[in-house]
C-alpha cells in the first residue's frame, strides 16, 4: 500500500509522463492528456489479436484507458485517446474488471494506454491481489514514461509492452506532439527490462519480461535502423521485438502527404532486413498476407524468414 500512497501524491503536482504537466488532479485539474482523477474505461475483454505469447490460447484480459498522453496525429483508437470516450471507474470496480477475466482465463491482465491513471490502477490492483489475483500484468504503453512512475511499478508489472515509435525527435514533434520522444523512450525501456528481464515464455505463454513494438511508418520515416541498433546495443539482441505492418492513415493522417498511405510490402520487408542485419532475431513479424486486408495482424514468431 505504500507504493499507491507514493503514487497519488504524484498526482497532487502531476509527473506521471515525462511532460510534467504538474497540474493537481486530486483536485480535478487537466493537463495534457486530459485524464481527471477518476480513471476512465472505454472498454475490457478478452483479446485474440495481440502477439502470440500474451494472447495465448484464451485471450490477454485487455482494458482499455480513455485518454492519452501522446497526440499520435495519425491514432487508430483516437476516439478513445483523444475524444476521451469512456466512462469513470472506481478502483472496486476495476478490481473487479481484472478478476473478471481472470475468470474468464485470460492469461494476463492487460492494461492498454495506462500510463496517466498509474496511480488508480496500483490502487486497484491491491485490492485485486488481496481478492485473489493471481496472473502476470501487462504494461501496455506508448514508451514515453517518466522514471519516478517506472520506478514506483517496479516488482508490481510482470510484462512491459512499450512502443518504440520514432528515432528522430523532430518526426516525433510533427506525429505526437513529443519532441523528445527517441530519450525518453530510451530510458525507459532501459529501466523496464532492468525490472522485467527478458521475456520469459513458458508453455506458449509470456510470463515476464519486455517485448518491444515498433510500427514500420511510409518512406522510413520511423527510423527503424536507429531503434533496432539501440536495442541490440543497449538492451540485448535477444529482445522480443513486434515489428508492425498493419499501419493505415487514419484520424488526422490525412493531412500529411507523406503517411497518407500505407505502407508497401517492400518497406515492411526492409524494416524486417534492417532487424536481421542489427541482429535481432526474437520477435514478431505479420504475415505479408495480411498487410493490405487485415486491421487484426496474423503473426509468425520468426523475424528471420
Amino acid at each position: 500500500m505504500d507504493k499507491v500512497k507514493k503514487a497519488y501524491k504524484i498526482l497532487r503536482s502531476c509527473r506521471l509522463c515525462p511532460r510534467q504537466c504538474r497540474v493537481d488532479r486530486l483536485k480535478g485539474e487537466v493537463g495534457f492528456c486530459k485524464a481527471g482523477l477518476a480513471p476512465m474505461v472505454s472498454s475490457f475483454h478478452a483479446h485474440f489479436g495481440e502477439e502470440p505469447p500474451i494472447s495465448g490460447f484464451k485471450g490477454s484480459g485487455t482494458i482499455f484507458f480513455t485518454h492519452c498522453s501522446l497526440r499520435c496525429v495519425f491514432c487508430q483508437n483516437h476516439p478513445i485517446s483523444h475524444l476521451g470516450e469512456g466512462r469513470e471507474v472506481s478502483a472496486e470496480e476495476l478490481a473487479g474488471m481484472m478478476l473478471g477475466l481472470e475468470r474468464q482465463g485470460c492469461h494476463n491482465i492487460n492494461f492498454v494506454t495506462p500510463t496517466h491513471y498509474m496511480p488508480q490502477i496500483l490502487e486497484a490492483v491491491f485490492i485485486a491481489k488481496e481478492k485473489g489475483l493471481a496472473v502476470p500484468l501487462v504494461w501496455n504503453c506508448g514508451g514515453y514514461e517518466s522514471m519516478e512512475a517506472l520506478e514506483i511499478l517496479d516488482g508490481v508489472i510482470d510484462i512491459y509492452m512499450p512502443d518504440m515509435k520514432y528515432s528522430d525527435n523532430a518526426v516525433s514533434r510533427k506525429y505526437s506532439s513529443a519532441p523528445d520522444y527517441f530519450e525518453v523512450s530510451k530510458n525507459a525501456v532501459k529501466e523496464m527490462r532492468r525490472q522485467a528481464g527478458d521475456l520469459v515464455v513458458e508453455k506458449g505463454i509470456a510470463m515476464k519480461g519486455i517485448l518491444i513494438r515498433h510500427l514500420v511508418l511510409p518512406d522510413g520515416i520511423a527510423g527503424s535502423s536507429a531503434i533496432f541498433d539501440f536495442i541490440v546495443k543497449e538492451l540485448s539482441p535477444d529482445t522480443y521485438v513486434n515489428i508492425m505492418a498493419q499501419y493505415y492513415p487514419c484520424h488526422h493522417a490525412h493531412g500529411f502527404s507523406e503517411i497518407n498511405r500505407r505502407i508497401t510490402h517492400r518497406e515492411y520487408m526492409d524494416a524486417l532486413r534492417l532487424a536481421r542485419e542489427k541482429g535481432l532475431s526474437g520477435g514478431f513479424r505479420q504475415v505479408l498476407e495480411t498487410i493490405d486486408r487485415a486491421r487484426i495482424p496474423e503473426w509468425t514468431d520468426d523475424l528471420k524468414t
